[in-house]
């Protein structure tokens, strides 16, 4: 098996003369650094909005065809921001796409619990995306929708968009938004006032608002609504343009929608905003001493991780001792 695909050859047709607009040389486009060309890469739109969007709308029928809707849009979120969080190494989406059914939820789990060791504190505002991956009975039903989610991700270049090793190119667009807004019903929208800010609106924010003047490294952005954090997005964009270093920034992002703030933190990893990142789950309007709810669980989740990962180290290390003790005595015995 190789690691490139190669794009279907066009069908012959009979051979007739350009029109003259043809002749023209195509207009510049503002497509993406490419590498090497997949299938996956070849069939997608290169506009980066474009392309997720499209990658929302294959997860979005893939899983209406094989769940029907319901209120369990927290699968299609999670299994979809799990797979964000992978590095595209080659053969890595090949792998994936042949994992069974069954085999998903412990990959989603085992992709979170990786991230959780370096950001607890915003793994664990995630958990609404993933909580239900722990079922240990999942129902038949939903492991086939899962299974063709992770299908239709996969297969519209998700990890083409959000698996680079470079946070700039990570960051490029924003997959959950439009995923989100879509499993979203009308009526549901409406009652929750949710309305994702477009993504050429907060670029142009951005780009307005943000210069260096103003990008002092050690000041903080603060999003009180922030969705899925298209706006942190754009910002970090645009420091990344003017040549800053988003981890020398403070990011204070907040929703009173736990979804909505689940996805804010996959994106966060995603787009490598740095330590200095916080995103909180609250009434923005109810009083708060500058995120102290949302500094008070960051520390209690690293405080969990160290305690967990201590104890961890222990019992590695009394194995290992076990170990050790049996292999003397069976050489004494030897002896």
């Amino acid at each position: 098996m190789t690691d490139d695909f190669l794009p279907r050859a066009a069908t012959t047709a009979a051979a007739r003369p350009a029109p003259s607009w043809a002749k023209k040389p195509p207009p510049k486009s503002k497509a993406r650094a490419t590498g090497k060309i997949t299938a996956r890469r070849y069939a997608a739109p290169r506009d980066p909005h474009q392309h997720a969007r499209k990658i929302a709308d294959n997860v979005l029928d893939a899983w209406y065809q094989n769940f029907g809707g319901g209120s369990s849009i927290d699968v299609p979120l999670g299994t979809v921001g799990g797979l964000s969080l992978l590095r595209n190494l080659p053969g890595l989406a090949d792998w994936v796409l042949n994992l069974q059914p069954e085999e998903l939820p412990k990959l989603l789990k085992e992709i979170y619990l990786g991230h959780w060791v370096k950001r607890p504190d915003l793994i664990n505002r995630a958990i609404r995306l993933h909580d239900w991956a722990w079922n240990p009975d999942p129902g038949k039903q939903q492991l086939r929708a899962v299974h063709a989610v992770t299908r239709a991700a996969i297969n519209t270049g998700l990890l083409e968009l959000t698996g680079h090793d470079d946070p700039r190119q990570c960051s490029e667009a924003d997959v959950l938004s439009p995923l989100l807004t879509g499993l979203r019903h009308k009526s549901d929208k409406k009652w929750r006032g949710e309305y994702h800010t477009p993504a050429c609106v907060t670029d142009l924010m951005a780009n307005i608002l943000v210069d260096k003047d103003f990008a002092q490294p050690g000041k903080s952005f603060c999003e009180p609504a922030i969705g899925s954090g298209t706006i942190f997005r754009s910002v970090a964009q645009r420091l990344r343009d003017l040549g800053l270093n988003t981890h020398d920034f403070g990011w204070y992002g907040n929703d009173i929608d736990s979804l909505s703030a689940g996805c804010a933190a996959v994106n966060a990893i995603i787009w490598d905003l740095g330590p200095r990142c916080l995103i909180g789950c609250a009434d923005s309007l109810a009083p708060d001493d500058h995120y102290a709810k949302t500094r008070t669980e960051a520390a209690d989740a690293f405080e969990e991780r160290d305690k967990y990962m201590g104890a961890a180290s222990s019992i590695v290390a009394f194995r290992r001792a076990f170990d050790l003790v049996d292999q003397l005595t069976s050489q004494a015995s030897a002896a």
